[in-house]
Parts: structure tokens; sequence; C-alpha cells
């Protein structure tokens, strides 16, 4: 597998539902395009951009602008960054806004934002008058190649993350590779861990060029866009196959158990990025495949090794603030993994290796098994 020596066209990824089928733009600049592919998608309509305060500086003037030009009646919804407000409280700002602004059933959403401002604004927009169609404008690197894709929307309890919300898929995906050049360096690096995964839990082929590639990435040059339509055809064409997760679609989920336990423990805050959640729990997954002998060691220190070269964190003792109380603690770690989305009548689910490209699902791990092994790992 190469990438292209140089930047190409906008890049079309098909994701093939049905009558709800809908196209992923991806390249340099194709925000500009939005609103005259929003006029193509729904003549006269109006349109609220829910975004947040950061992005908000970057590109919602931009994005208004190419509405604008297009003739399309807009509104704003800025709510704060982050975890804070993928909450009862911001799903209601968000609800009533939205209200407020008379957006109605024939109307559009526009998520302007990272994976929080997506599943927040598609939520909203799937609860609003029974539902109302909604357009993903990803702004983070995660957010394009995996949040904004396959119609996952929702907020966090606080007693997990992502435990109410509902399947609403886009009417279209803007994923200008422009807007990433403003992320940074933390924030990139927490995306590129969905990156891996992809490769890490369906394309050995395309793990083993994100290691010769990943410096391209980073910078900006054609491998980037190149990393981000390989991911999102991987995804779409597991939707396409498994839209509601009764199956094949949780290997997507590959690190999130433990990586979910991690931020519930950490607060849903800034000490740990959801992205760097997945790379330590990707490389739990690995090292737990490995005690349980589906995988060599070696594999697993492959995957942790390539995790740790772009500068995620790959261990527990890597979290900041690792001693505070639910992060040492094996036991409060597997209460807060009990209520994973995957948990079927009390039993857990993981996604482990049996090889690099190759994930499958694990239904009832033994619990004991997953509290020794944390155990070990708590203890370094």
């Amino acid at each position: 597998m190469t990438a292209p020596l140089k930047h190409s066209a906008a890049i079309t990824v098909d994701v093939a539902l049905g009558d709800r089928a809908y196209d992923i733009m991806i390249g340099r600049g194709v925000l500009d395009t939005l609103g005259t592919r929003v006029a193509a998608l729904r003549p006269g309509v109006r349109t609220a951009i829910v975004t947040d305060r950061t992005v908000a500086k970057h590109w919602l003037e931009q994005t208004e602008r190419s509405l604008a030009e297009a003739g399309i009646a807009t509104s704003r919804v800025i709510v704060e960054e982050g975890e804070v407000s993928k909450t009862y409280a911001g799903l209601e700002k968000v609800s009533e806004a939205l209200i407020a602004a008379k957006i109605e059933r024939n109307d559009l959403v526009i998520a302007l934002g990272g994976g929080v401002v997506g599943d927040l604004a598609g939520f909203a927009a799937a609860i609003l008058r029974r539902g109302v169609d909604f357009v993903q404008v990803p702004t983070s690197l995660l957010a394009q190649v995996d949040s904004s894709v396959g119609g996952k929307t929702g907020i966090n309890s606080p007693q997990g993350k992502n435990l109410l919300g509902a399947f609403h898929q886009p009417v279209l995906v803007i994923a200008d590779t422009s807007v990433l050049d403003t992320l940074s360096p933390r924030q990139f690096r927490a995306g590129y861990a969905e990156v891996a995964k992809y490769g890490a839990l369906g394309d050995e082929a395309f793990f083993t060029w994100l290691e010769a590639n990943h410096a391209d990435i980073f910078s900006g040059g054609a491998a980037r866009e190149h990393a981000i339509a390989t991911s999102c055809r991987a995804k779409a064409a597991i939707v396409s196959r498994d839209e509601r997760e009764n199956g094949e679609r949780a290997l997507l989920n590959l690190g999130h158990t433990f990586g979910h336990a991690l931020e519930a423990a950490t607060g849903f805050s800034d000490r740990l990025f959801h992205g760097e959640g997945v790379s330590v729990g990707m490389v739990l997954a690995a090292e737990f495949s490995a005690k349980l002998g589906m995988i060599s060691e070696a594999d697993a220190t492959r995957v942790e090794r390539h995790l740790a070269s772009v500068g995620l964190p790959t261990h527990l003792q890597d979290i900041a603030g690792f001693a505070q109380e639910g992060l040492a603690d094996a036991d409060a770690l597997m209460a807060l993994m009990a209520q994973d989305k995957k948990v079927k009548r009390g039993k857990l689910t993981f996604i482990l290796l049996q090889a690099i490209g190759r994930a499958v699902v694990a239904n009832d791990v033994e619990p004991a098994l997953v509290r020794d092994f944390l155990q070990q790992k708590l203890s370094g």
C-alpha cells in the first residue's frame, strides 16, 4: 500500500445504506463547497450550526459564508469545548436553541466540530421534532476518521460514556483536512489512535504502511488524506454491513472497553482525551490477547511500539494523575467496565486480536481474568 505522491482532488467515500446512503467528502478546502452541496441536497433548506467556542474562532465564519453564498439561511449554537457539553445540560441547551431557531423537520442541523460536537448535535437532531437530518463537518482527526461516520450520536451519563444516544445517520460529511492544521499536537495524536485502530483491527497492510508513513501524516503531507480516506472506507464498509452494531461493527470498539473505563475514571476531563484512552486501551487489549495466547508477545509489543512512537500514552502509568483514586484500583475499573454499552446480561465483551489486522469479538470474558490482568498492569 502506498500513498499518493501529491495532494489529490477531493476524495469521495460512499456509505452504502440504501435510501439513507451518504457521501464523505475528504480533501483540503472542501469546507468552501459546503453551501453548494447542501443547496443541491436540500433546495430552500434552513440550517443551524452547532459548534464549540474554540472551533467557532477558526471556522464558523467561513462555514457561514459558504452557506450564505449558496443562499442558505443559518443560525448558530455555541457550546463549551470538551466533554462538559456532552451531558444532559448540554443536550438541553442545544435542543432548546434549535427549537428557538425554528428548525423544522425539513431543515438541517450542521455539526461543526470534533467528536463531542458531532455526538451532541447529532443526538439533538435525532430527537428534535422526532428527527431532523444533519450534516457532519468534523474538525478533528478523530472525528474525521471515526465519530462523524456511522450515525452514532449521544451524550455521557455520570455512570459511563455514551450511555444515552441514538443511531442517526448524517446526510453528508465534509472532512476538510486543512482544518486539522489548527489542532494542537496532542489533539492530532489523540485522533491518530483511531487511524491506527483500523489497521490493527482489520488491515495489517495498512498498519504496516502507517508504521512507515506516520511522519507524513503528522506533517500534513499527501499521506494525511490517504490515511483518512482509508480509515473512512474501512468504517463505511463495516457500517454498511452492520449499521446498529449487532455483530461485526463491535470490532470498531477495539481498545474502547478499557479506554472508556479510563475516561470515566478521569472524569471525562482533559487528563485523558478519548483517543488517548483508546491508545492505552488498544495496548491493553493486545497485551490481554497475548496473555490469553491469542497473539504473540511480539505482536502486542508491535502495537505498543507504534503508538508510543507517535507520542501516544500506552500504559496506565502514562495517564496524568495515575495515582489518584479510581485509576490505580482494579476493582473500580472493573465496575466502570461493567457499564460499557457492549455488556450483555452483565457479561463483559472485549474486542481482542488474533493477529495484527484480525480482531474478534470475545463474549463472556471471565471477569477474574480481566481483574488479575489489570492488577498486574497497575502494579507495573
